[in-house]
């Protein structure tokens, strides 16, 4: 068991996935994503939080059989057949409405495992094995809102649930594309100076930061929309002060997307 984490209870997981590629590349973070699944216990279940279910509402993913989701355009032939037929769980997405309350949050049938979910798990758990529950983020919220939400669901962690949360601490890919495109590939400070703040504001469990982090000049270029950055939110509110926090995987792909993974617990 790693230092400071609480017989028991899950651990918090927040990833960075970066490109849809790294599901069927060999590279340093498929590799860092392999080894994320001898670092954490094996759950009964995932609660995932993806950057790409961004819509106007709270929901569960109550699938039985939860649809693999290629939400994408462009790629190779070879990532449009990976399939990650992990089953849901009706059940937990039941208990994660409940938790969240059903005056916020309601069930949904319509949608899958998107990449920020199932690139990152087939590497964790290949086997497809353990159920897995998406939660869509409501992009209405504040960023307060999405901290309460994550609280809320604290409490799946002492009942053998991993919650994951994916997206991204730096996500500007206009920059990304247009650095990459005249061959830089040197990270700039504004990404550095912004991804070492919020890890710093993640090991210190400083909420305040991270709600406000994405106000002004920097927020912006870091995130000129928040969907990369708002699952984060969700990790920190199932955090708590006694919670260890360690970065498994940290550097930027592309130069400026920050690929930072972080484990609370």
């Amino acid at each position: 068991m790693a230092a400071g984490m609480r017989p028991g209870r899950m651990p918090v997981l927040f990833v960075g996935h970066g490109s849809p590629m790294n599901a069927i590349e060999d590279n340093a973070w498929s590799r860092a994503f392999r080894g994320l699944g001898t670092e954490l216990p094996r759950p009964e279940a995932v609660l995932a939080i993806s950057a790409h279910w961004y819509v106007a509402g709270t929901f569960a993913t109550a699938n039985e059989r939860p649809e693999t989701i290629h939400d994408f355009g462009g790629f190779p032939e070879a990532l449009y057949q990976v399939q990650y037929p992990a089953p849901g769980s009706p059940a937990l997405a039941r208990r994660a409405v409940a938790l969240v309350g059903e005056e916020r949050a309601s069930l949904h049938s319509d949608w899958g495992l998107d990449h920020g979910t199932w690139s990152v798990l087939l590497h964790v758990w290949p086997g497809a094995d353990v159920p897995v529950v998406q939660l869509s983020i409501d992009g209405r919220l504040a960023p307060e809102d999405h901290l309460a939400i994550g609280r809320a669901l604290a409490p799946l962690r002492d009942e053998g649930v991993l919650l994951l949360a994916s997206g991204n601490v730096t996500h500007n890919l206009r920059h990304a594309f247009a650095a990459w495109r005249a061959g830089d590939r040197a990270t700039p400070e504004w990404a550095r100076a912004f991804d070492q703040g919020i890890a710093d504001a993640l090991s210190a469990h400083d909420e305040e930061h991270l709600a406000r982090a994405l106000d002004g000049e920097a927020g912006r270029l870091a995130h000129p929309t928040p969907d990369h950055y708002l699952p984060l939110l969700y990790a920190a509110g199932a955090s708590d002060a006694g919670d260890a926090v360690r970065f498994p995987i940290i550097g930027f792909d592309m130069g400026s997307l920050s690929m930072r993974s972080a484990i609370l617990g």
